[in-house]
C-alpha cells in the first residue's frame, strides 16, 4: 500500500497561487533592500553625504522581518490566521520612502520634502500599528489613543536617533531645535490622522469580522 504524503497538493506552498498583494509586499521589501545596498556601495554620491546611510542600512531591513517573524511564532502555537500583508507593507513603506527620497536627493532639492515625509510616513507607520490593534479586543477610543501615542513616542525616538547619528556637531545643529519641534508636530499630526481613520473609518469592518468569527462553530 502506497502511503500518501502528509502534505496534500492543496496545502503545499505555491508561488503561482499567491495573491497580488504578496508580490506587492515582496516588491516593497526588495526595493528597500536594493536602495540601501546602492546607498552603501555609492556612498560617494552627494545625496548620501552626512545622511548616516550605513546606520540606515543596518537598521531599516529590520522592518522587513518583524511581521514575518511574529507571524511564524504565532503559527508555531497552532493558530492559523491569514497573513497580514497590509500591516507588513505599511510597516516597511515609510523606510522605503525615506530611502528613496535620499537616493533621489529630494531632501536637498525640494524644500517641503522633509516635512511631508514626517507627516505622511508617520501616518503610514501609525496606520500599520492600527491594523495590528484592530485584531485585539480593544475599544474604539483606546485604539485611537494607542495609535496616537505610538506615533508620538516613535517620533520622539526618531528625533533622538537623528540627532545622535548625523545632526550633532554638524551645520544642521544650529536649527535643530526648531526643526525638531516641527518634525514632532508633523509626526504626531500624521499619527492622529491615522488614529481617526482606523478607529472611525475601518472600525465597522473590524466589527463585522469579529461578529463573523463569533458565529463560527
Amino acid at each position: 500500500m502506497v502511503q500518501q504524503s502528509a502534505t496534500s497538493p492543496e496545502r503545499r506552498f505555491s508561488l503561482s497561487r499567491m495573491p497580488p498583494i504578496f508580490w506587492l509586499n515582496l516588491a516593497v521589501k526588495a526595493a528597500l533592500v536594493g536602495l540601501l545596498i546602492f546607498a552603501v556601495v555609492r556612498d560617494d554620491l552627494e545625496q548620501f553625504q552626512g545622511k548616516a546611510m550605513v546606520g540606515r542600512a543596518l537598521t531599516y531591513p529590520i522592518s522587513t522581518i518583524v511581521v514575518p517573524v511574529i507571524f511564524w511564532l504565532i503559527w508555531r502555537t497552532g493558530r492559523r490566521p491569514a497573513y497580514p500583508y497590509g500591516l507588513d507593507i505599511l510597516l516597511v513603506l515609510p523606510f522605503l520612502i525615506d530611502t528613496l527620497g535620499n537616493a533621489l536627493n529630494l531632501y536637498d532639492t525640494i524644500e517641503w520634502w522633509d516635512d511631508a515625509n514626517h507627516l505622511v510616513n508617520w501616518a503610514i507607520l501609525s496606520a500599520g500599528f492600527g491594523l495590528f490593534l484592530l485584531r485585539l479586543p480593544l475599544g474604539k477610543l483606546t485604539t485611537a489613543g494607542l495609535i496616537a501615542g505610538f506615533g508620538a513616542l516613535s517620533a520622539i525616538i526618531w528625533e533622538f536617533a537623528e540627532y545622535f547619528t548625523f545632526i550633532r556637531d554638524s551645520p544642521e545643529e544650529e536649527t535643530a531645535y526648531t526643526d525638531t519641534l516641527g518634525d514632532l508636530a508633523l509626526g504626531t499630526t500624521g499619527s492622529i490622522i491615522s488614529a481617526v481613520i482606523v478607529a472611525w473609518v475601518l472600525w465597522p469592518r473590524r466589527s463585522d469580522k469579529l461578529q463573523a468569527s463569533s458565529r463560527k462553530p
